[in-house]
């Protein structure tokens, strides 16, 4: 994968919207507490330094982003991380790893051959 392949996979908009929602500490924390799995917004929320609708808040640009999906289980909803987005994340970062790599190991091999 060249480099350009990589700026311009940054430059899709779902990327983009994954990049924007977890720029957020508070987002952050509300995906890390979701690995444990779906959660209802009261437990979410709980010691986090923000109040339940702000949670709410974070949670729905989370879900725009697709890294967060709901479902209402009786009177209240469960949020859980939603693997297809987190996919999308991943392929990027191992695309843009691959690239870098490569691109740091002809720069290496150039400076052997230099060197000998």
């Amino acid at each position: 994968m060249t480099g350009s392949r990589v700026t311009l996979d940054l430059l899709d908009p779902q990327l983009e919207a994954i990049f924007d929602a977890l720029g957020d500490r508070t987002r952050r924390r509300i995906i890390k507490r979701l690995e444990v799995g779906p959660l209802p917004v009261v437990e979410i929320a709980k010691d986090m330094p923000v109040a339940r609708p702000a949670i709410s808040q974070h949670l729905k640009i989370l879900k725009d982003a697709g890294l967060v999906v709901d479902r209402p289980v009786g009177n209240r909803r469960l949020y859980a991380l939603d693997p297809d987005g987190l996919t999308e994340l991943r392929r990027f970062v191992e695309a843009f790893w691959t690239d870098a790599l490569t691109r740091f190991a002809r720069f290496a091999e150039r400076g052997l051959k230099a060197a000998e």
